[in-house]
């Protein structure tokens, strides 16, 4: 792939000089410091034996091709293909990774769904986008867990938050960031009419406590309250809920899913966490913005993407012009290919 470039020795020479950092004497003097320093040094380790061990398996490739051919054992053939599809495949996958090469990219994800304007139709549409993510993140082999859940009256979702555990997970769902566009004909229509239904999707880089974001007990307003849910056994009969006000920026989180208000703190203070430290990427890349003397639009803008199930089949990426006429295969979680063009896209506009 023409446009990844990486060398594997400078990664190295990396390592060795954060190394010798780390074993000075008054390194955790500076703890934030040190605790980045340590990250970062994981990471690369984590990267660099990757493309290694990749490298000794190709190594191992061509050994066993020059045993086949010097013996003319043409038995090996089927197993030797199958490996170099095997090799090829993970090295695509790593090359791909290259492009993730953000600040955060690495990390953990929060990602949000909430309904826009339309009612039972968009609640319903965001609960099909959280099935969409939910199913992306186990293609991926990655960890989803639903921190929260606002239910609607009648179907579907106000809102969601769900925490994806794995490496790169930002990287790649900072590509869905935006509001997603529903066109379909109407369940919750008695005359069956086509409906449009938006969502916004947020997605927020994992925080580390107290290494990203540092927050003041003293700005924070806790209320408790009683949990409501689908109702019958769901709704809770005591007052588990958490609502976190942040006074200073006015970002409000709740929480409700756990049955303890310990639980449920400490789920919003993640989510308050994470909020805190896109609200500060979010004012960086505006900063940016004006000096390059780009336009910035706030709130929610356009559609990133349009999903039409009638009056004909189709699934569209607006910002890279991607299409592909099985919306039903993205709507189960198949979006590699949607977030890998948005990706590419990005490197190439200096995006990223």
């Amino acid at each position: 792939m023409s446009w990844c470039v990486f060398d594997l020795a400078q990664k190295e020479r990396e390592i060795a000089k954060l190394e010798e950092e780390s074993s000075r004497p008054d390194f955790w003097q500076d703890q934030e410091r040190a605790q980045g320093v340590m990250r970062h040094l994981a990471e690369l380790k984590a990267e660099v034996e990757g493309w290694r061990s990749l490298e000794g398996r190709a190594a191992e490739l061509l050994e066993l091709v020059d045993i086949a051919i010097g013996e003319r054992d043409t038995s090996l053939e089927e197993e030797i293909r199958s490996h170099v599809e095997e090799v090829s495949s993970q090295v695509e996958a790593r090359e791909f990774e290259l492009l993730l090469g953000g600040e955060y990219d690495r990390r953990n994800a929060i990602l949000a769904v909430h309904a826009g304007a339309g009612g039972t139709e968009a609640q319903d549409w965001a609960q099909m986008l959280l099935r969409m993510y939910l199913r992306w993140a186990e293609r991926r082999r990655y960890q989803a867990n639903v921190l929260e859940t606002s239910y609607g009256e009648e179907a579907g979702i106000k809102s969601a938050h769900i925490e994806v555990l794995g490496d790169y997970a930002y990287g790649y769902l900072k590509a869905e960031r935006g509001v997603h566009r529903l066109v379909r004909l109407s369940p919750f229509d008695a005359a069956h009419l086509r409906h449009t239904s938006f969502a916004l999707v947020e997605v927020m880089p994992e925080a580390e406590r107290d290494v990203d974001v540092k927050i003041d007990p003293d700005e924070l307003k806790v209320d408790f309250f009683r949990a409501s849910g689908p109702g019958g056994q769901h709704v809770q009969k005591v007052s588990t809920a958490v609502r976190i006000t942040h006074l200073s920026t006015g970002l409000v989180v709740t929480c409700q899913k756990e049955r303890s208000q310990f639980q449920n703190r400490e789920t919003a203070l993640k989510i308050l966490r994470s909020r805190l430290l896109e609200m500060e990427l979010a004012k960086k890349a505006e900063e940016e913005a004006r000096l390059k003397g780009e336009h910035v639009v706030a709130g929610w803008g356009n559609q990133i993407r349009s999903y039409v199930l009638h009056p004909y089949k189709m699934v569209k990426d607006h910002r890279t012009g991607y299409e592909s006429s099985d919306p039903a295969r993205a709507l189960d979680g198949e979006l590699d290919e949607l977030i890998a063009a948005y990706l590419k896209s990005a490197l190439g506009e200096g995006k990223e």
